[in-house]
């Protein structure tokens, strides 16, 4: 108990001093993670659609050289960047690119290496959740939408990727969280997060189990508040529990819903007018039938 109790004096101390250093890792901490997310989906989308694109023996052979290059070139990004840490990702892209180009390729600001080397890994992970959200719609949908004259593209646009995305919310929420957290490995690239704050805090003081206590705290907030958003936004696109049907439009006829148009003048004489016509139609049925 006493220990914890110290523990609780060395954090709140901490914070007093470094409080706002903190809170400026979390704000670029989460800058970063969800900027990164987005563009990464991005590009998940589109190597997603690109690595599912149909063909067939009867296309014309630059249309079927094209898209299985495209697909091996997909493949090869995928399993890159997937199969290697982030770190090593930020040391090749951020310090590779000007030593094999003699610094003529370069980034003038931190801020755009972090966010183009946590876009592209994300974006490695979300090609594959995106074939498979595509993958996992019925046949039956791309059939009907050929059926009625629509083209590949708006197939995809306006019946197929509406659904697939909300298969793979879960997904890209787990995206975003992960992101959050992969974020503390900029600091090889001297990127000012939540974790670099960290790092620079312990060798000031030297308190670092206090200080980590601080960052367990402050990324598992982050983390639990994004988890309540992406449910709520789930949830949202899921729609209401239940569908009460439409009890004012005419034209519905499901039993128990429809109703008769209000009766009056006009509506009195139609239905004379009808009952009239039947029975002469009964009449003529029964003259027919008597000669």
């Amino acid at each position: 108990m006493d220990k914890l109790i110290e523990l609780i004096g060395d954090i709140s101390r901490l914070w007093g001093k470094y409080g706002e250093m903190y809170l400026r890792g979390i704000g670029s901490t989460l800058i970063l993670a969800l900027v990164a997310t987005l563009l990464g989906c991005v590009i998940g989308f589109a190597c997603g659609v690109l690595n599912t694109i149909p063909y067939s023996s009867r296309d014309p052979l630059p249309k079927r050289f094209g898209l299985k290059l495209i697909r091996v070139l997909v493949r090869v990004y995928v399993e890159v960047f997937r199969g290697t840490p982030m770190v090593l990702q930020a040391v090749f892209i951020y310090y590779g690119l000007p030593y094999f180009t003699d610094n003529s390729v370069h980034f003038e600001s931190v801020w755009t290496a972090a966010i183009l080397i946590v876009s592209i890994n994300t974006g490695a992970y979300m090609a594959e959740s995106v074939r498979g959200g595509i993958i996992s719609i019925d046949p039956g949908q791309t059939e009907g939408a050929k059926a009625i004259g629509m083209t590949h593209l708006q197939t995809m646009v306006k019946v197929i990727l509406p659904q697939a995305l909300r298969n793979i919310m879960p997904q890209i929420g787990n995206n975003f969280i992960i992101n959050v957290k992969d974020t503390s490995v900029m600091f090889i690239i001297s990127f000012t997060e939540l974790f670099a704050a960290h790092r620079y805090i312990v060798g000031v003081n030297n308190m670092y189990f206090p200080s980590a206590a601080i960052e367990m705290i402050a990324y598992l907030t982050m983390t639990l508040l994004a988890s309540v958003l992406l449910r709520w936004l789930e949830k949202l696109m899921d729609g209401p529990d239940n569908y009460q049907l439409v009890q004012t439009d005419q034209l519905v006829m499901t039993a128990g819903t429809y109703t008769h148009p209000k009766r009056g003048s006009n509506y009195d004489e139609l239905s004379k007018e009808f009952r009239g016509r039947v029975k002469q139609s009964l009449k003529f049925g029964r003259n027919r039938g008597g000669r």
